[in-house]
């Protein structure tokens, strides 16, 4: 399948008391990944949540991903991304066959984007471009960046960090296949606002 278009990235605190009916408008707005991403330590609610969301993802045709946890992933068959943090992707690929989604978190380094790709990224993800909310102490990435990824890089690049429909179009226009947005789309104070973001953002990868 082809990797571009909006991918959706969750936030318990953020979707708390709406998590369902956020995500499922997100989905109706169109979504190419839909990332679960919960820090908590709370696995029995976490399995409960990522089962809802792959049955979710499942219906609308979406490919979900879960943050950090490969163990997790591979229980429900769907794809993983991890961080930098998360150790070398070689066994995650190993754990979860060759047509799972795998992504990793490459920061503003072309250098670690290279070794995922060598150990089996299904893309690589730059961040961040934005002020972020849910990073801020993350270091800050450059368009030039963009630029010198398209060119040495072979896999769809995945842009994260602060994306909104206000800021994302030079991203685009830099080569970026995914907008990853967290606030950016589930900020919003109605269902329809959220289904209406993700049209948008769809619009401006031409989706």
């Amino acid at each position: 399948m082809k990797l571009r278009g909006l991918y959706a990235i969750t936030d318990s605190q953020l979707l708390a008391g709406k998590f369902l009916s956020y995500v499922e408008a997100a989905l109706d707005g169109g979504v190419t990944l839909l990332q679960y991403r919960d820090k908590s330590s709370d696995e029995a609610r976490r399995l409960r949540e990522a089962e809802a969301l792959r049955n979710l993802c499942e219906r609308y045709k979406t490919q979900l991903i879960i943050n950090d946890d490969a163990e997790l992933a591979a229980r429900l068959n769907v794809g993983v991304h991890l961080g930098q943090t998360d150790g070398p992707l070689s066994p995650t690929r190993a754990l979860l066959g060759s047509k799972a989604i795998i992504g990793s978190t490459s920061h503003g380094q072309i250098a670690l984007a290279e070794q995922a790709a060598k150990e089996g990224a299904s893309y690589v993800a730059f961040g961040r471009f934005f002020n972020s909310t849910t990073k801020p102490g993350a270091p800050s990435c450059s368009l030039d960046l963009l630029d010198e990824a398209k060119r040495t890089l072979h896999l769809p690049i995945c842009a994260i960090g602060g994306i909104t429909l206000d800021n994302a179009a030079p991203l685009v226009e830099h080569g970026v296949d995914l907008l990853a947005v967290i606030h950016g789309l589930f900020g919003a104070q109605s269902c329809a606002e959220v289904t209406r973001r993700a049209r948008a953002f769809n619009e401006l990868l031409k989706i």
